[in-house]
């Protein structure tokens, strides 16, 4: 990093996709300060499962393309203590009919179930050859973020690198950024809506339960009616959850029940107590997500990356690899 940078850009959001953004800028040179209203367990990101999969965004080839960078860079960071970062084997299952393997999954190694009936990780024994819970899935390796470690870790690497965060901070409009910034990042989730405005925006709304550890062997998705995913991590359990439209951020205790209710049937289990339950709303944008540069009124410019659904991890080095190329062919250097 060159001396003191001259603080000439700003980003607006401190979820993974801001920080990641913030990390990137920052280790190559650039002065940037984050401007977030949220921080911390207060952003959407900290509701997240936060396992590698593409999952809710659009469009399909760029999400992916996305995604495989984050992959490895997320691949590299499992092998630092500190980072919140592990490898994990995940396994896709379907409810009815045959799951198709994507040709990403394909070209990351998965592999078809022999044995799906079951989520195959407690005493099969338990249950009634009549209660088939699945009709076929597949497996492969993939990035697990621990949110409670992760957003900590890109925060520390931010601020080791020079980067400031403004928590606190409202704005109204996207140019309600304070002059000095000639650059701005605007990476504000859902709230891109009102910022930009955008009425492409949708809020997806997600409730997990965090319950106490399990030893699971493996990480269950079924994106299926009624979704469900066990996502294990060091010190507790995720359960999960819902999809619907809402900018409601208050817990629910039906869906809390029947998240619980349906992780434990399926992995045949008692229900596990319940440490927590979270919500966050996924910045689903009909349209796709939004990584493009333009022109505010009064000539600063103006990136955006938001719009990422249900894989802002999933997707959230591969897009800030594309926002240091906007500022590169922009012109715009530290």
């Amino acid at each position: 990093m060159k001396g003191a940078a001259v603080p000439d850009l700003a980003i607006i959001g401190a979820g993974v996709s801001g920080l990641t953004c913030g990390v990137l800028l920052a280790e190559r040179g650039y002065g940037v300060t984050i401007f977030a209203e949220e921080l911390g367990e207060r952003t959407t990101s900290a509701a997240a499962a936060a396992i590698w999969f593409p999952y809710d965004a659009e469009p399909a080839d760029k999400v992916i393309a996305w995604s495989l960078v984050t992959y490895e860079r997320l691949r590299l960071l499992a092998g630092q203590q500190n980072s919140g970062v592990n490898m994990i084997e995940l396994r896709s299952f379907a409810r009815r009919g045959q799951i198709p393997i994507p040709d990403w999954a394909k070209s990351l190694g998965a592999q078809l179930l022999v044995s799906p009936a079951t989520a195959g990780t407690f005493d099969r024994e338990k249950r009634s050859e009549s209660e088939p819970v699945f009709s076929s899935g597949f497996k492969l390796i993939v990035p697990l973020t621990d949110t409670t470690r992760y957003l900590d870790y890109l925060r520390d690497r931010f601020t080791n690198a020079g980067g400031t965060i403004r928590g606190g901070v409202r704005l109204k409009r996207i140019g309600d950024v304070p002059r000095p910034f000639k650059v701005i990042v605007n990476c504000a989730g859902i709230g891109a809506g009102d910022l930009v405005p955008d009425r492409e925006m949708e809020p997806h709304r997600g409730q997990v339960a965090i319950v106490s550890k399990l030893d699971l062997p493996w990480a269950i998705v079924c994106d299926d009616p009624p979704l469900m995913y066990a996502i294990p991590r060091e010190r507790d359990c995720v359960f999960g959850g819902t999809n619907s439209t809402s900018y409601d951020r208050e817990p629910i205790r039906a869906d809390t029940d029947m998240i619980v209710a349906e992780c434990s049937r399926t992995l045949n289990i008692e229900p596990p107590p319940i440490i927590a339950t979270r919500v966050g709303l996924r910045p689903f944008r009909k349209s796709g997500v939004r990584l493009e540069s333009n022109k505010l009124s009064d000539g600063r410019t103006v990136i955006h990356n938001y719009g990422h659904g249900g894989c802002g991890f999933t997707v959230s080095w591969g897009c800030a690899e594309d926002v240091l190329k906007l500022l590169s062919s922009s012109r715009v250097t530290p």
